[in-house]
């Protein structure tokens, strides 16, 4: 009984906050618009290249094993706090207890063991994903990422455009060993956006990159000025765009459509415009297009970026 003569409990008025707040944290969780298919990717778009299934299984290998540390944390936190709490009748001091070997090295070993398998997954799915041997291109692409927008440069032959990759000067920023798989006698074409541009169909901002479907496209990275990232969303894949520094990644499309592309590293005061598009089609309108640029008059190459250094040249050579 409480003084005033009531039965009402100090701790009922908790255990009603504490429904409400689980009630609206359900509430909150279901109303995120996620359906039962898109669950098991954990946030994830949907992949669109036979490369990105590998990115999704290791991410949610990644939620299941942060999900079995929390449980077993938030496990002992609980039974901890159930069956160690501070007796109502008993006010003794409980043992003290100055170290425990079994448990000391528990914390230690565990963690180790964590940190290792996800290093050596990591590790084993990077190799992987930025191998460059094991499928010779079929479509180059040099990206060019500049403040404020992005260039395009299609390393390929077309009808009726005259040049040489392999020895243009716009591209002689691009290291030897990137230009072995250039294509022979690939005159090519270019397209560049700026901020204001906008992709026809869709309206969204930034020039387009198209891409054949079942094609394997390698990407070569430059930056005329600072650090950009290139990444197109639903490829589950990215990387920087570096002054100096050419880095190169391939990836094979698999489905059609106009997919979303951004800068993913701060690169200015106007980097959240730096947006592209990414569109994937059949071979056949992915070689129209190229001849509808060379109509256009873009033929040839935009200038890459910024030259590597000596010492740039020496490590990747030191490392071949």
């Amino acid at each position: 009984m409480s003084p005033n003569g009531s039965d009402r409990s100090p701790r009922r008025p908790m255990r009603r906050k504490l429904l409400q707040a689980m009630t609206a944290g359900l509430v909150l969780a279901s109303a995120t618009g996620c359906t039962y298919k898109d669950f098991p990717r954990l946030g994830m778009p949907t992949p669109t290249t036979e490369e990105a299934p590998r990115i999704l299984s290791l991410w949610q290998g990644s939620w299941a094993a942060a999900l079995a540390v929390g449980v077993l944390v938030w496990g002992l936190i609980i039974w901890s706090a159930i069956f160690h709490r501070r007796s109502r009748t008993k006010i003794e001091v409980p043992a003290q207890t100055r170290y425990n070997m079994p448990i000391e090295a528990l914390y230690t070993v565990v963690p180790l063991i964590i940190v290792s398998v996800l290093f050596y997954f990591t590790a084993r799915d990077e190799t992987k994903l930025l191998s460059l041997s094991d499928k010779k291109p079929d479509v180059t692409v040099n990206v060019v990422g500049f403040q404020w927008s992005w260039g395009f440069n299609y390393i390929t032959p077309v009808d009726g455009v005259s040049g040489d990759a392999k020895t243009d000067q716009n591209l002689a920023a691009i290291p030897d060993r990137f230009k072995d798989a250039f294509p022979a006698n690939a005159g090519g074409v270019y397209d560049v956006g700026t901020p204001g541009t906008k992709n026809p169909q869709t309206g969204n901002p930034g020039p387009t990159l198209w891409l054949p479907k079942g094609e394997t496209v390698r990407f070569v990275l430059t930056s005329r000025d600072v650090i950009h990232d290139f990444w197109v969303v639903p490829f589950l894949m990215k990387m920087d765009v570096v002054p100096g520094h050419t880095n190169a990644f391939q990836v094979t499309p698999n489905q059609e459509g106009t997919f979303l592309g951004k800068c993913a590293e701060l690169c200015g005061v106007d980097h959240s415009r730096m947006l592209f598009n990414v569109k994937v089609v059949s071979p056949e309108r992915y070689q129209q297009h190229l001849k509808d640029l060379a109509k256009k008059g873009q033929t040839g190459y935009i200038p890459a970026g910024i030259a590597q250094t000596s010492h740039e040249k020496n490590r990747e050579t030191n490392n071949l």
